[in-house]
């Protein structure tokens, strides 16, 4: 598990890099790959969220879109990476449990965003998650 906890925190800083600089995906992967923290990393999920979040770029924001005051382009850039991220595992990897989606976004939050950042990511990512997971949020009394 901490493999993959590595390998979202990861991919956090390079979809950021990637919003911030739009450097291509190959050369940001190729630029993470010499960081020693990816040996430690789920390498093949890194990957995933690198090129897999930019491929749906324009999904993913049409469901944050209605849960945010702003345009999706003046969140935070960080909290904008973490968002985008969390929607994809929402969206495609029901096969990770909705809360461990929001826990581990307010985390990285936490860690790269704002102060206040994270209570902003968790009230997105908990409407969100009523909105895409509603069967699993009402069987977990959430």
């Amino acid at each position: 598990m901490q493999a993959r906890k590595r390998a979202r925190r990861l991919a956090v800083q390079a979809i950021y890099q990637w919003q911030v600089s739009q450097d291509g995906l190959s050369r940001i992967e190729a630029q993470f790959d010499e960081k020693e923290d990816m040996a430690r990393a789920d390498r093949e999920y890194f990957q995933e969220l690198l090129h897999k979040v930019p491929a749906v770029l324009d999904e993913l924001d049409a469901e944050l879109a209605p849960l945010v005051e702003r345009s999706i382009a003046e969140v935070d850039p960080v909290e904008r990476a973490i968002l985008r991220i969390a929607t994809y595992e929402l969206m495609r990897r029901i096969d990770i449990p909705y809360r461990v989606v929001l826990n581990e976004a307010v985390a990285l939050t936490k860690t790269f965003g704002a102060s206040e950042g994270h209570k902003f990511v968790n009230g997105v990512l908990d409407r969100l998650a009523r909105k895409l997971r509603a069967i699993e949020v009402r069987a977990s009394g959430g």
